[in-house]
């Protein structure tokens, strides 16, 4: 019988050994003294994790708009260029105009302009008291057309026509980097010139 007994003895004690892991699990379980760090310490993170993600949006932001600020100020540069060159009829005086002997030597959307010369360093016609930190670039292109412009309603008998192309190129005026804004605008004018046949 002594057998039978261990046997006993042993499964009573394995019950025992359930019986008290089973509380003291339970009692791990409804110890909650820790989960208020736990809770503590996520929000943390989850408020962390949201500032900085607000702080590089803000900053983003901050770089677009001044991006967008050296793209308008590039424009405007490069309109006040082009408009101050129109405001000189001297300008439009070809005899200071230097030959152009290859199309290849122009940029590639100006090479089907029948171009036969250009004027590199026109005089800028500037109001009084607005100058440039950098002055637009500026030139202009005389074209071999003569025809009047479509549905401009002018006789080709009283004016004659002379086609130009202005290119204007403006750069950011504040930005000081190497990586600044710049803008290109091209123009085309006529320049209607009266005939002794209109009687002008």
């Amino acid at each position: 019988m002594p057998i039978v007994t261990d046997v006993t003895n042993k499964s009573l004690r394995r019950e025992k050994e359930k019986e008290v892991m089973g509380r003291k699990s339970n009692l791990i379980l409804r110890n909650e003294s820790g989960v208020a760090l736990v809770v503590a310490l996520l929000m943390i993170v989850i408020l962390s994790l949201i500032g900085l993600a607000s702080s590089s949006s803000s900053t983003f932001e901050i770089r677009l708009s001044g991006n967008k600020r050296g793209a308008t100020d590039a424009f405007y540069t490069a309109e006040a260029g082009a408009q101050s060159v129109m405001a000189n009829t001297g300008n439009f005086s070809t005899s200071y105009y230097v030959a152009v002997p290859d199309s290849n030597s122009l940029a590639v959307e100006l090479r089907n302009e029948s171009i036969d010369s250009k004027m590199t360093s026109p005089s800028l016609s500037l109001p009084s008291g607005v100058s440039y930190h950098e002055a637009p670039q500026v030139t202009i292109y005389h074209t071999t057309r003569t025809t009047p412009p479509k549905a401009s309603g002018f006789s080709a008998v009283h004016f004659e026509f002379q086609h130009y192309i202005i290119d204007s190129i403006g750069r950011d005026q504040l930005d000081a980097s190497a990586n600044r804004s710049n803008c290109q605008i091209r123009e085309k004018v006529v320049r209607l010139v009266p005939t002794m046949q209109g009687g002008y």
